[in-house]
C-alpha cells in the first residue's frame, strides 16, 4: 500500500493494459480514475471502485475535467487503425491532449508514467511507423517538464509461465520487431506502471522491460534505481541512439515540442 495514495487517472483503461493498471492501482490503495469513451463499457470491464470519466484523448475540449486533481497519470494509449484510431491521432495526439489539458489548469502537475514499446527508436521495421510516433510521445512527456516515467514493454504475454523476472534495459538495442526482442506478461507491464508513480528511483528514467527465467521481485525500488536518469532537457532517452534529427521532423510535430516547452517554462 502507498504511503501517500494518490487519485490516479488511468488513460486508455479499457484497454488491455490499462484495466490491469486500474486493479493494480486500486488494490495498491490509490483512486482510480478511468478515463473512457462509453460509461456502459467501462463499467462492464473495470472494478466497481474505479471511478469513470468519459472523455476521448481525440477531442482535447473534453479533457480538463478528467485531468483535474489528479495526482499522477498513466498513459497506456495503443491505436489500431487509421483515420481517428491512427497511430498519429492516438499515440502521439493523444498524449499532447492531455498534456494541453493539463497545461490549461493552474497548479496541475501530476507525475506521469508513460507506456510505449521496446524498439521505439527503430527506423526501418515493419512497425517503425507506429513506433515513430510512439517516440514522439515520449519526446513531449520530456519537454514537459513533468515528472515521468516511460516504460517500453516487449511483446505481451509471450513469456513462459516461469518467466516473470523483471529486467530493465536501456538504449533500446532490440529492434528486430519479433519476440526475440523480449516479452513480458501484462500484469507485470501494469505493475511496473503503477509503481512508478510513487518510487523516487524511477523519476525521469525510461527504459524497456522484459521478463526473463524467475519469479517477480518483490520489491522493484532497487532496478529502478539501478536505472541512468534521462539527461535534462533531452527529448531522447539515455543511451538511445540519436536517429531522429529534430529538424528532420513533421512542422507539426516541432511546433507541438515548442508548445510543450513553452508551457514549461511559463
Amino acid at each position: 500500500m502507498p504511503t501517500h495514495p494518490l487519485t490516479v487517472l488511468v488513460v486508455g483503461a479499457t484497454g488491455s493494459i490499462g484495466r490491469l493498471v486500474v486493479t493494480e492501482a486500486i488494490a495498491r490503495g490509490h483512486t482510480v480514475r478511468a478515463l473512457v469513451r462509453d460509461r456502459a463499457k467501462g463499467a462492464q470491464l473495470l472494478p466497481a471502485d474505479a471511478e469513470l470519466v468519459v472523455g476521448d484523448v481525440t477531442r482535447p475540449e473534453i479533457l480538463p475535467e478528467a485531468v483535474a486533481g489528479a495526482d499522477a497519470i498513466v498513459l497506456t494509449l495503443g491505436s489500431f487503425g487509421t483515420g481517428a484510431s491512427s497511430p498519429e491521432t492516438v499515440d502521439y495526439a493523444g498524449v499532447r491532449n492531455v498534456l494541453t489539458a493539463l497545461a490549461s489548469l493552474d497548479g496541475v502537475r501530476p507525475r506521469v508514467a508513460l507506456m510505449t514499446s521496446i524498439g521505439a527508436t527503430t527506423r526501418s521495421s515493419s512497425y517503425g511507423h507506429l513506433l515513430e510516433w510512439k517516440r514522439r510521445s515520449e519526446r513531449l512527456v520530456r519537454a514537459s517538464g513533468l515528472t515521468y516515467t516511460i516504460v517500453r514493454p516487449g511483446w505481451f504475454d509471450m513469456n513462459g509461465p516461469d518467466e516473470h523476472q523483471m529486467v530493465f534495459l536501456q538504449g533500446d538495442r532490440r529492434r528486430s520487431g519479433a519476440p526475440a526482442d523480449g516479452s513480458v506478461a501484462r500484469t507485470d507491464i501494469a505493475r511496473v506502471l503503477v509503481a512508478a508513480l510513487t518510487a523516487p528511483e524511477a523519476a525521469g528514467r525510461t527504459f524497456e522491460l522484459v521478463a526473463e527465467q524467475g519469479a517477480a521481485p518483490s520489491d522493484l525500488g532497487p532496478l529502478f534505481a539501478a536505472l541512468d536518469q534521462d539527461p535534462p532537457g533531452s527529448l531522447d532517452a539515455v543511451r538511445d541512439e540519436a536517429n531522429m534529427p529534430l529538424d528532420g521532423e513533421p512542422q507539426r510535430v516541432r511546433d507541438d515540442l515548442d508548445a510543450v516547452r513553452a508551457r514549461a517554462a511559463a
